[in-house]
């Protein structure tokens, strides 16, 4: 039974480097292909902005999905620390507990740097000379939102590894607790 669940426990731990590694992949390539815009005139001489390919928001997109897919798998396999298996009183349970809530911060920053910057970077400026502004440049995604969002998978991965150690431990103290054979005091009700 031990050696099942230790494999198991790998299992998780490997599917949750993956898919955070891959979503951290994601997030890199994301931030190396922002759309930029350029300036182009037309025949009636508006200026309007061109931008060249639009992958960056399908990087992003597939990043936030693979956080997700993690964060998703190993919160299903706890049962969200609520539902699951008693957790033994002790250090183990206080460390899952502070890893489970610093995980789940870093897992909604994350979601939020890549999302943002998948939707800004979708966000194009069309025509400029309905503003009258001759300064005014092509809107493009700011440089390190995906990068931020990459910094954030990668500090969600580690607190879920930690999480996830802590919590298989507490686990398995709870149930050598449960299992222990102890001596009972039978009692009887008074006549």
């Amino acid at each position: 039974m031990g050696e099942t669940r230790s494999w198991s426990s790998l299992l998780v731990h490997i599917l949750v480097i993956a898919l955070c590694l891959t979503a951290f992949g994601f997030a890199i390539a994301a931030e190396r292909r922002r759309s930029t815009g350029s300036i182009v005139t037309d025949i009636n001489n508006s200026t309007y902005c061109t931008y060249d390919s639009d992958i960056s928001t399908g990087y992003g997109v597939g990043a936030f999905l693979f956080l997700l897919s993690g964060q998703s798998l190993l919160m299903g396999v706890t049962k969200c620390m609520c539902f699951g298996q008693p957790l033994a009183p002790g250090g183990s349970r206080a460390w899952s507990i502070i890893y489970f809530v610093s995980s789940w911060i870093t897992f909604i920053i994350a979601e939020s740097c890549l999302i943002a910057g998948a939707t800004k970077n979708a966000y194009h400026t069309k025509y400029r000379h309905m503003i009258y502004a001759g300064s005014w440049t092509c809107d493009s995604l700011r440089k390190g939102v995906f990068i931020s969002g990459a910094v954030f998978v990668v500090l969600t991965m580690t607190l879920n590894v930690y999480f996830y150690m802590y919590y298989t431990k507490s686990t398995r103290q709870a149930a050598k607790k449960t299992n222990k054979a102890t001596a009972n005091v039978g009692m009887a009700g008074y006549a």
